[in-house]
């Protein structure tokens, strides 16, 4: 397994049954070649990679992870930022997976056409960061119908 820089997602990675242990080094690996960024782990579980920021309307500023997912034993979480519904063609090519507005939920990665996943989060992290580069994001991405 590849050395990380937080001490924290090494434990956390350390955690995990085998078989969540081996899908998340194969989504770790994946998501540090499309963002180019270490995992960082976020809250409870989250590890995500790379950083935007956020200014809502309502006042509310923060920082999100551009892409990420949260790994539990039978239930891998994918976090798509700009939402699920702008990739509804990658989707139906997907496999075996549910989702939400902005998640999609798979039982193990042998469920799943793993090329299909990477260009589903390759899209979504260009999108957001091409965003984030006209300065901080102003609403809630996977909340709007087209996504942007």
């Amino acid at each position: 397994m590849t050395a990380y820089s937080d001490r924290a997602v090494n434990d956390y990675l350390a955690s995990l049954d085998e078989q969540t242990a081996e899908d998340s080094a194969t989504l770790i690996d994946m998501m540090m070649r499309i963002s180019g960024h270490e995992p960082k782990l976020w809250n409870v579980g989250t590890l995500g990679f790379g950083t935007y920021h956020y200014t809502y309307d309502s006042g509310r500023e923060g920082d999100g992870h551009t892409i990420g997912f949260y790994p539990r034993k039978g239930k891998i979480t994918v976090y798509l930022m700009d939402g699920t519904a702008r990739h509804a063609e990658l989707l139906a090519r997907l496999g075996k997976h549910t989702g939400t507005g902005y998640c999609i939920y798979i039982k193990r990665l042998s469920d799943i056409e793993l090329p299909v996943l990477e260009q589903l989060v390759r899209e979504s992290c260009d999108f957001i960061e091409s965003l984030a580069q006209q300065g901080p994001i102003r609403n809630i991405l996977w909340k709007t119908e087209s996504g942007g």
